[in-house]
């Protein structure tokens, strides 16, 4: 798969059937890309579980962090990786060894996030792979919510938004008609 440009259908259809998130490198500084992207999932109705040896035990807005992939039972649909490219391929490798006690189907990588060796051997797994994406700007953008913020979001429609369940400003992901 070309890892440079991705269909709207394959995120919109990533992010409309993942319902559990494990977010490896989850961050409890409010500062942190992985804090308000783990926020805005959270409120976009996603469970998100933190992997993070170093808060391991406590708690990152009201979800419990774990260590590592292997402690969560399961299931997990999608990994997010907040980590560096390098580390990338060792997270996928760990998420690949327990893909069938997670029920795993997807790995994402975060915004600058790029390992083609990771890609290739996850893909060989089974897995579909989005690299250099966040789910959180995707999700804004597929729902057309971003651009309430003035970003272009490549799509031109007259259609009005489809709402989620919890008010005006909640868009959520409508399945694209050709």
């Amino acid at each position: 798969m070309n890892h440079e440009r991705y269909d709207d259908a394959y995120v919109a259809a990533i992010l409309s059937e993942s319902k559990v998130i494990a977010m490896v490198g989850a961050s409890a500084n409010i500062n942190r890309p992985s804090y308000f992207a783990m926020k805005y999932l959270l409120g976009k109705g996603y469970r998100v579980i933190p992997v993070n040896p170093g808060l391991a035990g406590q708690e990152i807005l009201g979800q419990k962090v774990v260590a590592s992939l292997a402690e969560i039972d399961g299931p997990v649909d999608m990994v997010d990786i907040f980590r560096n490219s390098e580390a990338a391929l060792g997270i996928v490798r760990e998420a690949i060894a327990l893909k069938e006690k997670l029920g795993l189907k997807v790995m994402w990588m975060q915004l600058g996030v790029h390992n083609d060796v990771a890609a290739e051997e996850a893909e060989a797994a089974g897995l579909k792979v989005i690299m250099n994406r966040c789910p959180k700007i995707e999700y804004g953008r597929l729902s057309g919510e971003i651009g309430w913020a003035g970003v272009n979001a490549g799509m031109v429609s007259s259609k009005r938004p489809q709402l989620g369940a919890s008010g005006v400003q909640n868009h959520v992901i409508r399945p694209r008609s050709t």
